[in-house]
């Protein structure tokens, strides 16, 4: 047997360029700069759990803009009908559409004409070409509304205008690398890396900023046409409706500070029409109080001392720098098309994502090395093969996620770490059939021929439901649970030419090279458990197993019931924060005086060590200032009680946004489940998926019922450990099942029970190892990951036990039950049939039918 050279150059080309590719990781800025230019430079990105920043979600205000937009109708409307000469009783607003009443209703049809001139065509999607207005009669009256498609055309296109004004705003206060991007139909993301104030960020991202110039009423007096505004202080002002001119003619905008008080303040410049328009308001309003109106908010009322032909001005007020700043920004980026609502906020501090990354490289580096060790003394010198694999396999991950251009979260890490154990489970799946060859007397090459073959379809089995649930995850996670899913699957994938393609051509090559007759993978300690030649009769324990399963489970679901989960910030809307402290935390102290704010239930928890705690805090009534307000009370609070206190991270969340993530996360669930369900069907019979499904149901309770037993929080991560935990635990059962379907084709005589047993037995030890390598690759993460990941790892390290042992005493015993319940009722027919002779497997059709 020997290797084709093109395969070995290929393998050898793909490994070089992998670690060219990875190398800019390992680099410092400073020592990139000095390579060649035609070398790779690239890194991957580090999210913002890992570097600090902030994370915002804006939705686009449907109802102020639908809003705004029938005001400039309505005025339209009768304009055009007077101009017509279609005489009206009224035309007026009533909800979201203009109802006209027509003095003649023999004028209604010529209305509804001139009215429909009014409409837009849509530009883009299935209905474009259309009108956006829906213009109909409705008795006497006629009837003006947006069409669905004109709404949704209006959204998208103030989506689209207000990622510009958002970027141009961003980078007007000089924030680098910014990411902004559409999501959805009517949602923003914005993502700032660095140390950002939240508050600043809701003033710059969420303000409209509509600047308009008004007079105020005579005499002060309020009256029809008269609006009641406010500024910052509470003083009320009397301003006409009219706008004089409006902040589109603003043409540049600076901060400066006043030369008497040393007060910061806002110049602006108008452009010529404005500066002309500006010009004749002031020479003919000298004496009068002259409103400039941000937001319906009045910044500034000052009295026209004599006429302003230059074409600017200035706006005084109680702005501190920073407010002046961002006010500036905001005018000479222009007004939002619409109101943009901050549905979804998070904020890490730097000093916490560099405590994510530290914790992150260490847990993972820690992991590899148990892992490695353990594979060392599990194969001996064909361990270090292995290893080496290993050690490939995570480079190559590395260079995949800088060629896709993927974003490296903390759960991201926690998908590498994971990925090397699962790519570990291939190498131990490998080397034992391997094993079993070698022990039926087989020669080397044999051995390994066969050895990869057999196992080759239980890889691809296993790491098909792995992928199920990347995939699942990916589609309705977000942020850091996406990232988890991209890197988990990379590895999958990665692992199928390293643990595969790579080992098979290099074990071949150095069996050649060698000259080996009979290939001898043993363990460096005699002394490891050895599970062959041994014959256990599992199903002997079947009922007790299942008994103790079930009653675990119905634990489970009590411990679910009450206390229930810990649901974290996600799922239940509300406020987060981390906060760390120089001394032990009194979480007494802090309690008492957050619990002073009035606002509602705040609970605090202490994780990690002594010095950190999360405090949250509910959903408060009011918007989004009333959030921004709260969690300014919180921080100040905090200080107060005890100054050496600092906020490392804050997550704001409404509760559109938990139901939906909620909602996401029990589908996400189901349908991972379902889509298992249906892959195994596929591949084995319908006992088998049952019995993986009804093991899968009880596993996934009692990770419920350790969540709600631990109080670990419930969030996204907690959902992307229960997927994967689903992942995990049919690529478990297939492995055992893909044995028992071997041999039931080839020991067609055997009765169920003994094959069953049979298989668990020549799969024990594959259990065993690859449980133990996903164990020690968690385990590390578990104890040092820290609060971003705890929600992970630490019930994945629960999950991989209950999975192995499920493995055996539950989806074995289903399977059992339910292939003896077919031969019972399978027709006598079936039983007169002959004996069938021993076939190898490899000789049989793929699909044989249980008992």
């Amino acid at each position: 047997m020997r290797n084709s050279p093109w395969l070995v150059f290929t393998y050898s080309v793909i490994i070089v360029l992998g670690i060219i590719i990875a190398l800019p990781n390992m680099l410092s800025q400073s020592t990139l700069d000095k390579l060649p230019a035609w070398l790779p430079h690239s890194q991957v990105s580090l999210g913002l759990d890992l570097r600090g920043g902030s994370h915002l979600v804006l939705e686009v205000d449907e109802a102020d803009l639908t809003k705004e937009r029938l005001q400039t109708l309505l005025q339209d409307a009768r304009r055009v009908l007077r101009e017509k000469n279609i005489q009206t009783k009224s035309i007026v607003l009533n909800n979201n559409q203009i109802v006209v009443t027509p003095v003649d209703p023999a004028q209604s049809s010529e209305a509804i004409t001139q009215l429909q001139t009014l409409g837009n065509p849509i530009s883009t999607g299935l209905s474009a070409g259309q009108s956006d207005l829906s213009v109909t009669a409705n008795g006497g009256n006629v009837i003006v509304a947006f069409s669905p498609a004109g709404l949704a055309s209006h959204v998208d296109s103030a989506v689209q205008q207000s990622l510009e004004v958002i970027r141009q705003r961003v980078d007007q206060v000089g924030v680098a690398e910014p990411t902004i991007q559409r999501i959805g139909a009517n949602r923003v993301l914005v993502q700032l890396p660095g140390a950002q104030d939240p508050s600043r960020l809701r003033q710059l991202l969420g303000s409209t900023a509509k600047m308009s110039f008004h007079m105020l009423a005579p005499n002060n007096q309020p009256g029809p046409g008269v609006t009641m505004l406010k500024d910052d202080q509470g003083n009320s002002y009397p301003v006409l409706d009219r706008v004089e001119i409006s902040g589109d003619r603003l043409s540049d905008a600076r901060v400066g500070f006043d030369p008497n008080t040393h007060e910061p303040i806002v110049s602006f410049r108008f452009d010529s029409a404005g500066a002309t328009r500006f010009a004749d308001i002031t020479r003919q309003n000298v004496g009068n109080p002259f409103a400039i109106v941000l937001d319906d908010k009045v910044l500034s009322a000052p009295v026209i001392r004599e006429p302003i032909t230059g074409g600017s001005g200035q706006i005084s007020g109680s702005f501190s720098p920073d407010t002046a700043t961002t006010l500036a920004a905001m005018l000479r980026a222009g007004a939002l098309p619409a109101k943009l609502t901050v549905i979804e906020e998070r904020t890490v501090g730097a000093d916490l994502g560099a405590d994510a990354i530290r914790m992150g490289i260490y847990s993972g580096i820690v992991g590899f090395v148990l892992v490695a060790l353990f594979i060392f003394v599990l194969y001996g010198t064909w361990g270090f093969l292995a290893n080496f694999a290993l050690l490939i396999h995570t480079i190559l991950t590395f260079s995949a996620l800088t060629l896709v251009g993927a974003t490296l979260t903390l759960p991201g890490i926690a998908g590498v770490v994971l990925g090397i154990g699962l790519a570990v489970d291939a190498n131990v799946l490998i080397n034992e059939r391997i094993r079993e060859e070698t022990r039926k007397g087989k020669s080397a090459f044999a051995a390994i021929d066969t050895g990869f073959r057999r196992a080759y379809s239980t890889i691809i089995d296993g790491n098909m439901t792995a992928l199920i649930a990347a995939a699942i995850l990916f589609w309705f996670g977000s942020g850091p649970v996406r990232g988890f899913a991209v890197t988990m699957a990379l590895g999958l994938i990665i692992s199928m030419f390293t643990s595969v393609a790579f080992v098979r051509v290099t074990m071949i090559e150095i069996t050649r090279r060698r000259k080996l007759k009979v290939l001898n993978i043993k363990p460096l300690l005699p002394m490891m458990f050895n599970p062959y030649g041994r014959h256990i009769q599992f199903m002997k324990a079947r009922f007790f197993g299942v008994t103790v399963s079930a009653l675990l489970s119905i634990a489970s679901v009590i411990l679910f019931i009450h206390p229930g989960l810990n649901y974290g910030v996600d799922f239940r809307g509300g406020i987060q924060m981390s906060v760390k402290t120089t001394e032990a935390a009194d979480l007494g102290k802090f309690r008492e005086g957050l619990n002073s704010l009035g606002l509602g239930e705040v609970s605090l928890q202490s994780y990690g060590d002594n010095n950190t705690m999360a405090v949250r805090a509910q959903r408060q009534e009011g918007g989004e200032e009333a959030q921004t307000a709260a969690v300014e009370k919180l921080k100040a609070e905090i200080v107060k009680i005890d100054p050496s206190a600092t906020v490392t991270g804050t997550d704001v969340i409404g509760p559109k946004v938990s139901g939906e993530l909620a909602w996401a996360g029990i589908l996400s669930v189901v349908i991972a489940s379902l889509a298992m369900l249906a892959y195994i069907w596929a591949r084995f019979e319908w006992p088998f998926a049952v019995g993986a499904i009804v093991t899968l149901v009880l596993d996934v309770t009692k990770a419920i019922g350790f969540f709600a037993l631990t109080g670990l929080d419930f969030n996204l991560t907690a959902i992307a450990a229960i997927l994967t935990l689903v992942g995990y635990s049919v690529n478990d059962k297939v492995v055992v099942y893909d044995r028992m379907r071997e041999n039931m084709r080839l020991y067609k005589s055997m009765p169920l029970r003994e094959i069953i047993d049979r298989s668990i037995n020549e799969t024990l030890a594959r259990s065993l190892y690859t449980n133990a390598t996903a164990f020690l690759a968690l385990l590390p993460m578990a104890i040092w990951g820290g609060s971003a990941v705890e929600s992970f790892a630490i019930p994945m390290v629960f999950g991989i036990l209950v999975a192995g042992a499920s493995s055996i005493f539950i989806a074995a015993p289903i399977l059992l039950f339910l292939g003896d319940w077919r031969r019972r009722h399978a027709k006598p027919a079936a039983d007169a049939k002959p004996e069938a002779e021993i076939i190898p497997p490899d000789a049989v059709e793929p699909r044989k039918s249980i008992g």
